[in-house]
């Protein structure tokens, strides 16, 4: 593996991690807008993005196989004309059905890449540099989340339509599409198969487990709050859809500024207790946003509630890839699997919520299940294996 050749792949992990991020965060600026194109309730609208959260999970649960079965080049050259296609299906063709048919497409698009994404940092970095790798790569999700808002909400109030936005997060993978011609993909050789089985014939324990529900509540806890802000923010405290824009671009911003500080802090601490401040500090902050109404404070709370929060989800997967003696990529990708049906979860759970009680039961929703994060990272104290295996920090 030539230096030139592991940057190219680290790129694509990049980038698979901002297209994900891209078109899950731009879901709650651009609802309203397709709601009213469609001429549909914002909650019954909202339960139409299930089949983009469901295209990822799917995706994310078959690559496990799929990647033995299909070579990473192949998929990720599909995956490009896939993407042309299921735009080009929301510029022309506006129908509620071929709308849910290419929001699923964009769905296992961006699954699949985000899997490969997350396979190659595994494959490529060991030891110290994975956690962090992790952390950076995660960071690339929030990236889009800081930029893909305010794009959305320039479009908007512009009176551009709603579909373009989808148009320019195309671009993302465009750059996925031309790294990936010039790239040389690993192959799973017979010595890795073998090592694969024997890392996941050891027994996960029950820290895994912890560590499942954990990834769960974390992401749909995370879009369970962040989805519904801009509809709390424009409808409860009369914010315009630009500053309503900016809350979310300033959770990401600050998300990632978080992921690139963490990314070299979390080395120097034991990876469990690192987690759990972490977990209970979002906790409270996300209370605090939830109490409070005046506008001014609700940028900063947001922001540090960003860095705060931002290494949560990729410490708990790395702390998970430490309960077993070898890193295990289904243990990875279960992980992986539990956090993304936390995405498709988002709106089947919080829709009704926002239906009958309003957009801030579904941030105090989040918020709830934030606390389950940090109980779980408690509960993951007990019976942890990071330690025994020799990963006291994040190696």
């Amino acid at each position: 593996m030539t230096d030139h050749n592991r940057r190219l792949l680290t790129w694509i992990s990049y980038l698979s991690y901002a297209l994900t991020g891209s078109l899950i965060i731009v879901t709650g600026i651009v609802m309203g807008d397709i709601a009213k194109f469609f001429n549909l309730q914002i909650s019954s609208m909202s339960n139409t993005f299930t089949f983009l959260n469901s295209g990822i999970l799917i995706s994310i649960f078959l690559n496990v196989w799929l990647m033995e079965i299909v070579s990473l080049k192949r998929q990720l050259i599909f995956g490009f004309i896939l993407m042309v296609l299921a735009i080009l299906g929301l510029i022309f063709g506006h129908n509620l059905a071929l709308f849910s048919a290419c929001m699923f497409v964009l769905g296992v698009v961006s699954g699949i890449t985000m899997s490969i994404g997350t396979y190659l940092i595994t494959h490529l970095y060991d030891g110290k540099q994975r956690g962090s790798r992790l952390l950076f790569t995660d960071s690339f999700f929030s990236m889009a989340g800081i930029i893909f808002p305010l794009i959305s909400a320039a479009f908007l109030a512009r009176h551009i339509q709603w579909y373009w936005v989808y148009a320019a997060i195309g671009v993302i993978y465009l750059g996925i599409f031309i790294l990936t011609l010039i790239a040389v993909f690993p192959v799973l050789s017979k010595d890795d198969d073998e090592q694969v089985t024997t890392a996941s014939t050891e027994k996960w324990g029950l820290g895994v487990l912890f560590l499942a529900i954990a990834a769960l509540c974390y992401i749909l806890g995370q879009l369970a709050f962040i989805s519904w802000i801009p509809e709390y923010a424009t409808k409860t405290l009369a914010m315009s859809i630009s500053s309503a824009g900016e809350l979310v671009s300033y959770f990401w911003g600050a998300y990632m500024i978080g992921m690139w500080i963490f990314s070299i802090v979390m080395k120097r601490f034991d990876i469990h207790y690192f987690v759990l401040v972490l977990s209970g500090l979002a906790t409270l902050l996300m209370l605090g946003f939830n109490m409070d109404s005046n506008t001014d404070h609700l940028l900063i709370i947001i922001s540090v509630l960003g860095f705060f929060s931002s290494a949560i989800y990729t410490t708990i997967i790395t702390l998970a890839s430490q309960q077993t003696k070898e890193a295990s990529p289904k243990l990875v990708n279960f992980i992986l699997l539990c956090g993304t049906i936390g995405t498709m979860l988002t709106f089947i759970v919080t829709s009704p919520i926002v239906k009958y009680y309003g957009a801030h039961a579904a941030l105090l929703t989040g918020n709830g299940l934030y606390a389950v994060v940090f109980i779980m990272c408690v509960l993951v104290g007990f019976v942890t294996k990071h330690r025994i295996h020799g990963h006291a920090s994040a190696h």
